[in-house]
């Protein structure tokens, strides 16, 4: 797969072939999958009117290429449940490059990184130059609150997202999705940190 690529796998089994078009996307590197991922899909589908699909990039921005065999046992996890694209899409403008006029479906802790310049070698224009395309592609995102290490809601209202790209993401209300779980929390509790 060269950058830029994707598969998508059918939950029943099988590489979907002819493309999908999908109008919303959750990214994630699903270590592992859980409840808390699969509530929000249900959440964000019932707020965009439309299925949610998964996506796992084999190229992260923080954290090394995942090899063959990982990408397996991650998408495994979603058989029978939901469809899982697989990219090499590190950041969001590789993923609005492959998912034009799509709704990702984030958690506030990914808004939060998404906006900053760190994100972008420390560069404010880079930073500019990415929501620019982001937007030209016709892409959103609809952002889940999350409670903080001192147990306080954030939402999208309180990520002090800038003026120029505030109106590309919409908050979940904590009404609709409150689930205190992370993958991390997870991982700590089976060992595998």
């Amino acid at each position: 797969m060269q950058h830029g690529e994707s598969l998508c796998l059918h939950p029943a089994g099988g590489v979907v072939t002819g493309g999908r078009p999908c109008r919303a996307v959750l990214p994630g590197a699903f270590n592992p999958l859980h409840e808390g991922h699969l509530r929000l899909a249900e959440v964000a589908a019932s707020i965009v009117g439309a299925p949610v699909d998964f996506e796992l990039s084999v190229l992260n921005v923080d954290k090394p290429p995942l090899g063959a065999e990982e990408i397996l046992r991650r998408a495994g996890q979603f058989a029978n449940r939901a469809y899982l694209w697989i990219t090499r899409a590190p950041t969001f403008v590789d993923k609005a490059e492959l998912f034009p006029e799509t709704t990702f479906v984030i958690g506030a802790d990914t808004a939060e990184r998404l906006v900053s310049a760190r994100y972008y070698q420390g560069e404010a224009q880079r930073l500019a130059e990415a929501f620019l395309r982001i937007r030209a592609l016709g892409c959103r995102f609809l952002v889940a609150g999350r409670e903080n290490a001192a147990g306080l809601f954030v939402g999208v209202e309180n990520l002090g997202l800038p003026d120029a790209v505030r109106d590309l993401f919409t908050g979940i209300p904590k009404s609709a999705l409150h689930v205190p779980l992370s993958s991390s929390v997870l991982r700590r509790q089976s060992g595998r940190a």
